[in-house]
């Protein structure tokens, strides 16, 4: 079955930097476009990032463009959110997804950010 297991959150600075990881399971990976999603305390969850499923393609919310990168490394079955120049307002639960039939969602990994 799909597994998506996040990893990487924790507590940083303003203007510190973290990278989170997402190791899927049970789908061939690299057949597929991944995601990562956000959801702050009493908010939607959004859309952050997207990569292509051979990583050619990618977009970024408006929110996070030139902060965040997103990449994937098929060989490892890895997705990546490389978050940089981090702010209080991107404190959030993020969330890896795969849309296959239906939406999976890996457990989440927490990210605080404050002085």
């Amino acid at each position: 079955q799909v597994q998506l297991v996040e990893s990487g959150g924790g507590l940083v600075q303003p203007g510190g930097s973290l990278r989170l990881s997402c190791a899927a399971s049970g789908f061939t990976f690299s057949s597929y476009a991944m995601n990562w999603y956000r959801q702050a305390p009493g908010k939607a969850r959004e859309l952050v990032a997207r990569i292509s499923r051979e990583g050619g393609s990618t977009s970024h919310a408006d929110s996070v463009k030139g902060r965040f990168t997103i990449s994937r490394d098929n060989a490892k079955n890895t997705v990546y959110l490389q978050m940089n120049s981090l702010k209080p307002e991107d404190t959030a639960v993020y969330y890896c997804n795969l849309r296959l039939l239906r939406n999976y969602w890996g457990q989440g990994t927490q990210v605080t950010v404050s002085s």
